[in-house]
C-alpha cells in the first residue's frame, strides 16, 4: 500500500508541476487558459475559476496531464465569428513563435525547478552520511594499485570536493564515462597529504547497477556491530523460526560469528538451507534452526531471514557526519546538483544511441514505483531525494527532441525561426506519427526491462 499511494504521490505532484509550467507561462504570454487537467479517466473533481473561466479537473488515474488552450486551429469558422477579436488575439497560435516557445518550455523547467527547491531543502536541512575514510582496501583491487590504504579520508575526486561517502560514488559514476584513470586526493592518518591515480578500467556497465565502488576496493570504515538482533519483519523466517529482539547470534552451525556483517555474509551464502542459530538469551543459550528466503539480487541468488541489527547509536555517530549550509550556499549546490543530475542523465542517453550503455539502463514505470515505496520507507528525506531525482528526468525526457514531447514542438519552432515561417500540417503529422512510435519503442523497452528485473531481481 505504501507503494502504491507513493507512487501515485510521486506521479501526481510531478504531471501537476508539470502542467502548472505551462499553464502558468501561458496565463503570463495573455494567452487563455480553457482547461487545466491531472489525470485521465471519470474526474472526480471539476471547478471553474478565474476571469477567463478556466476548467480545472482531477481525474481518478495520475497518469498525465494536460492544458488546454485557446488556439485557432481546434475552432470552427462558426465559433470565430462569434468571438470578437481580442478574444481571438489570445489564442495560441496567434502568440509570437518566441512566446509558444517559453510557454511549451515551461512545463520541463517546472520539473528542473522544482528538483532545485528540493536539494536546497534538503541542503539546509541537513545531509547525514558515512564520512569518507575507508575500511581495509582489499589485495589486488584498484584502490589497492593506487596506494590507498586504510583509515585514509578521501576529499577530492577529479577536482570535485567530497565530504561525504556518497560523494565518491556519485562523482566516480560520471568519471567512468570520461576517463580511464582518476585523481584522488586523500589525507592519511598521520594528516600527510597525498594524490593517487585510481584505475576505471575494471568497471563494466554492469557493474554500475552493483556496489562497483566494493569491486574497486573502495568500502567505508563502519563500525563492528555485534550480532544482536534489533528488529524482525513480521512474518519472515526469523520471526517464524523463533529469534527475539536483543538476541545475540554466538555461532551458526558451530562457526563463530564475530560481527553482524560475517552474520549476513553466511545467511547470504546459505539460501534455502538449513541453519543452527546458537544464541544468548538473557543469560540463556538457546539453539534455533532457521532456514534463509531466498531471493534475487544483481541476477544471484542469496539467503535472507528478514532480521535487523540493533545499533548502538553513539558508536554510529563516530563514523556520521552532518553536512549543513547556509540558504545560499544551499541554492547554489542545488542548482548545481539538478544541472550535473541533468548533464549525467543525457550523456547516458547519448551513451545508449551510440551502444556504449545498453538500452537495458531504461526504467519504466514498476521500476519508478519500486523506487518510491523503497524511498518513503526510509523516510521523509529519502523520499523527497527521490521526487527531485525523478522530476529532473521527467524535465530531461520532455526536452528531447521528438514529436510529440516539449522537446519536439520546440523543434519545430527553431525550424521557423530559421525558414521564417510555421512548419506544415503535412510535417508536423508526419512527426506526430515518427514520435509516437519512438515512444512507443521506449515504454515497450521499460516495460521489458521492468519485469525482467521482477524475474530476475
Amino acid at each position: 500500500m505504501i507503494t502504491l499511494l507513493s507512487f501515485v504521490f510521486t506521479l501526481a505532484i510531478l504531471i501537476a508541476i508539470h502542467e502548472y509550467g505551462h499553464f502558468q507561462m501561458a496565463r503570463w504570454c495573455g494567452v487563455k487558459v480553457l482547461k487545466f487537467s491531472i489525470g485521465f479517466g471519470r474526474p472526480f473533481f471539476t471547478k471553474t475559476f478565474g476571469k477567463d473561466k478556466t476548467e480545472f479537473v482531477l481525474s481518478a488515474l495520475p497518469f498525465g496531464g494536460f492544458v488546454k488552450m485557446l488556439d485557432e486551429r481546434e475552432l470552427s469558422e462558426h465559433d470565430k465569428l462569434l468571438m470578437d477579436s481580442h478574444e481571438l488575439n489570445r489564442a495560441f497560435n496567434r502568440q509570437s513563435v518566441y512566446k509558444r516557445i517559453a510557454i511549451v518550455a515551461a512545463g520541463p523547467i517546472a520539473n528542473l525547478l522544482l528538483a532545485v527547491v528540493l536539494y536546497w531543502l534538503l541542503m539546509m536541512q541537513g545531509t547525514i552520511g558515512l564520512k569518507p575514510v575507508l575500511a581495509d582496501v582489499a589485495e589486488g583491487s584498484a584502490a589497492n594499485a593506487a596506494q590507498l590504504h586504510r583509515e585514509d579520508r578521501i576529499v577530492n575526486i577529479a577536482g570535485h570536493d567530497v565530504q561525504l561517502w556518497q560523494d565518491i560514488q556519485w562523482i566516480l559514476i560520471r568519471q567512468v564515462f570520461k576517463s580511464p584513470t582518476v585523481a584522488v586526493q586523500t589525507i592519511d592518518r598521520h594528516q600527510q597529504k597525498h594524490t593517487r591515480y585510481l584505475d576505471l578500467t575494471g568497471i563494466t556497465e554492469s557493474d554500475l547497477d552493483a556496489d562497483f565502488l566494493a569491486k574497486l576496493g573502495l568500502k567505508p570504515s563502519k563500525p563492528v556491530v555485534d550480532p544482536v538482533i534489533g528488529n524482525l519483519i513480521q512474518n519472515s523466517p526469523a520471526e517464524r523460526a523463533g529469534l527475539q529482539t536483543g538476541d545475540k547470534i554466538l555461532t551458526v552451525d558451530g562457526e563463530l560469528v564475530a560481527d553482524w556483517e560475517s552474520l549476513v555474509k553466511i545467511i547470504q551464502d546459505s539460501p534455502n538451507k538449513n541453519l543452527k542459530l546458537s544464541i544468548e538469551r538473557t543469560n540463556q543459550h538457546l539453539d534455533i534452526n532457521v532456514i534463509p528466503d531466498v531471493i534475487n539480487k544483481n541476477g544471484h541468488s542469496i539467503g535472507q531471514v528478514g532480521a535487523g541489527v540493533s545499533m548502538n547509536e553513539s558508536m554510529m555517530n563516530q563514523y556520521l557526519i552532518t553536512i549543513h549550509h547556509s540558504p545560499i550556499t544551499a541554492l547554489l549546490k542545488a542548482v548545481q546538483k539538478t544541472y550535473e543530475t541533468s548533464a549525467f542523465s543525457l550523456k547516458m542517453l547519448s551513451n545508449m544511441l551510440t551502444g556504449e550503455v545498453s538500452i537495458k539502463s531504461i526504467s519504466g514505470p514498476v521500476t519508478i514505483a519500486t523506487y518510491a515505496g523503497q524511498s518513503a520507507n526510509l523516510g521523509l528525506n529519502a523520499f523527497i531525494a527521490f521526487l527531485a531525482v525523478i522530476s529532473i528526468s521527467l524535465g530531461v525526457l520532455n526536452l528531447l527532441p521528438i514529436p510529440v514531447l516539449d522537446g519536439g514542438h520546440l523543434l519545430y519552432y527553431m525550424v521557423e525561426i530559421i525558414k521564417g515561417s510555421p512548419v506544415s500540417d503535412q510535417v508536423m503529422e508526419m512527426g506526430q506519427r515518427i514520435g509516437l512510435a519512438i515512444l512507443g519503442l521506449l515504454m515497450a523497452c521499460a516495460l521489458y526491462n521492468d519485469l525482467s528485473r521482477l524475474i530476475t531481481g
